[in-house]
Parts: structure tokens; sequence; C-alpha cells
């Protein structure tokens, strides 16, 4: 028998939290997954806050309020639109290391999670706690912007760099887009304008096809003057695309587009939900 997905969503109750539970609950509908939404109390911040509650009684009154009425708002709205089941989890210690090692615990195959938007990637902050949640993670992530509120993709555009692992992480992609019955643009984004990089690309394109099994899928190869991901930006916006989807993989457009000397230009992924795969 065929285990249930799991999806994990950690929140602090914050609005970019809550965009992302919606996410989440809308990808459980289509999965047909369990979905925990997950609450880690950060006891040192909490007795700065509140010195006259050192015992966080209050603290854990209100969290646990919290997240039962979130909970009970998911399966409200989605368990009768296929979500499986939705509970709620409450752990004690470091976010980032909580949330990966109840992922790992539970085998999730997706972490939801919810991102301030430009501020949480900039040079200065780069060790924010979604992108070393994202850094660190062996499972599969979806990085969800404070503003972005869900709305079904209508394409989703995979940021190919020829890897072989392209050919596994296209029919995760193919799922999720047949879904929505959403287009996929594999795009190629190249600094040069050399034949070879023709010839590449058909070459990659004739390894990958045969492992889609999707009618909607382009097949694109941009050059751009300025660097990679700034091109890949440019093609995000004018492609109208809804998903950026990349592979978390040395030499990969993840290092090139998050590399510290690009994360203040990189303003409009963070506008767009980013998933980043990680396991095959």
């Amino acid at each position: 028998m065929a285990q249930t997905f799991k999806i994990l969503c950690p929140t602090d109750f914050s609005e970019c939290s809550l965009n992302a539970i919606e996410y989440a609950s809308r990808l459980g509908e289509k999965y047909k997954a369990d979905l925990v939404l997950f609450h880690v109390l950060n006891r040192e911040d909490y007795v700065k806050l509140s010195p006259s509650d050192p015992t966080g009684k209050h603290q854990m009154d209100f969290v646990l309020e919290k997240l039962q009425n979130l909970q009970e708002a998911v399966l409200k709205e989605s368990l009768t639109n296929g979500l499986k089941s939705c509970v709620s989890v409450l752990r004690e210690g470091s976010i980032v290391k909580e949330t990966l090692s109840y992922a790992s615990e539970i085998k999730a195959g997706l972490i939801v999670v919810g991102t301030e938007g430009v501020n949480d990637f900039r040079e200065n902050i780069i060790g924010s706690r979604a992108s070393r949640i994202v850094e660190q993670s062996e499972r599969d992530i979806l990085v969800v912007p404070r503003k972005v509120y869900f709305k079904a993709p209508r394409k989703l555009v995979y940021a190919s760099d020829y890897l072989e692992e392209d050919k596994i992480a296209i029919q995760k992609i193919v799922e999720v887009a047949k879904f929505f019955d959403s287009e996929i643009d594999v795009v190629h984004v190249t600094t040069t304008h050399k034949a070879l990089d023709k010839s590449l690309h058909m070459t990659m394109v004739a390894e990958i096809e045969p492992f889609v099994k999707y009618e909607k899928v382009n097949y694109v190869l941009k050059s751009f003057r300025d660097d990679v991901a700034l091109g890949l930006e440019n093609y995000l916006q004018t492609a109208k695309g809804d998903i950026l989807v990349t592979l978390s993989e040395k030499k990969s457009f993840f290092d090139q587009i998050f590399s510290k000397s690009l994360s203040k230009k990189m303003a409009y992924f963070i506008n767009k939900p980013l998933w980043v795969i990680k396991s095959f």
C-alpha cells in the first residue's frame, strides 16, 4: 500500500506563514496528503518579552489555542476537497533544527515555509530562518513570500542546468502541473551565444522528453548578456511564470541565484513561490 504524502508547514502565526498554510492546504488537497502544522516554541525569546511569565504557561496556552484554530480552519476548508488529514505539532528549541528534524522523522515529501520576502534573502541576513531551512534540508521545499496569495499556477518555470537529475525532477513537476492543468517551461539560461549551446540544448531535450508524460511542456533556451540569474528573472517576468522550480545541486541555478553577490538583485524571485527540489 502506497504511503500517504506528508506536507510539513512550520508556522509562527505571522501573515507570511498563513500564506504558506494556504499553499500547503491546496497542495495537500491535490496530493490527498497528511498536513502537519508545526510550531516551535522559543522560550528565550518569550522570556525576554514576558519576564513576568518565566514558566511560559501563558505562552503555551496562547500557542495551543492559535494552533487549534488554524487546524480547525484547514480541516473545514480542505477536508472535503481531498486533504486526508491535518494535525498540529508543538516542539521547543531551535526553529531550523526542530523543523528539519521533524520533517525527517515523519518522512515529509514537502516542507512549505513562509518568508518575509526580499529581506529574508538579503546579503546582510542571508542566514535567515527560511533560507537556512532551504540550505540545510534534504527534503523538497516550497518557499512562499508574504504578499503572495494562493492561486492555481498557470505556468511552472523549471530552471534546468542540464543535470542528470533533471529527468527525475521533471516527473515531480509534471505531477504538480497535472493537478492544475499548468504549462511547464523547461528553461536553460546562458550568457553566451554559441552554436554549442544550441546543440547541447537539443541533446538535453532529446534526453528529457522520454521522461515527460505530459503535453504542456515547452523547452526554452535563452541567452542574456548579463548574469544567468538576471536572465532567468527576466524570463519569469516575460513568460508570466507563477512558480520557479530549481534543483539544489552543485553548479545549479540555485547556487547562482542565491549567491550573496546576487541576493540584492533578486527581488522578483521572492515575489513568486520558489520550489527547491532536493530529494530523488
